[in-house]
């Protein structure tokens, strides 16, 4: 296994379908990035926490950790608390590099989902 690893931060829910999601998007990554240790976490309502899924990764052999932030806009988990998880994971485990994505924001990529999302919706509103 890779010294690179990922976790894959969202907010987290009190409904299990919702947090099953976070783990569709990460088992979708590790298919394009099969050399890499990817892993989840919540930031609220739901396990594992971002520390715990730092340590994992960490206890796992990975040398720098990558916060990828399954988030759409800048928000206080953005701007704020996932920073400060990060500088925490930094000295909690000297030599480990923990770095923050951007949040996923306003990507070409995101506009055409959105697209989809805007056309099935609908093709389902004529054939009901």
């Amino acid at each position: 296994m890779s010294e690179r690893a990922i976790v894959l931060v969202d907010h987290g829910s009190r409904n299990a379908a919702a947090n099953a999601q976070l783990g569709e998007a990460a088992a979708r990554l590790r298919k394009r990035l099969a050399d890499r240790r990817i892993v989840t976490a919540h930031m609220e309502l739901a396990q594992p926490d971002v520390p715990t899924a730092i340590a994992e990764c960490v206890a796992g052999g990975a040398r720098h950790v990558t916060l990828a932030l399954w988030f759409l806009s800048p928000g206080r988990h953005g701007t704020r608390d996932i920073p400060r998880l990060a500088e925490e994971a930094r000295a909690r485990h000297p030599g480990i590099e923990v770095v923050a994505t951007d949040p996923l924001g306003v990507h070409e990529g995101l506009v055409d989902a959105l697209l989809d999302r805007i056309n099935e919706s609908a093709s389902r509103s004529r054939r009901g």
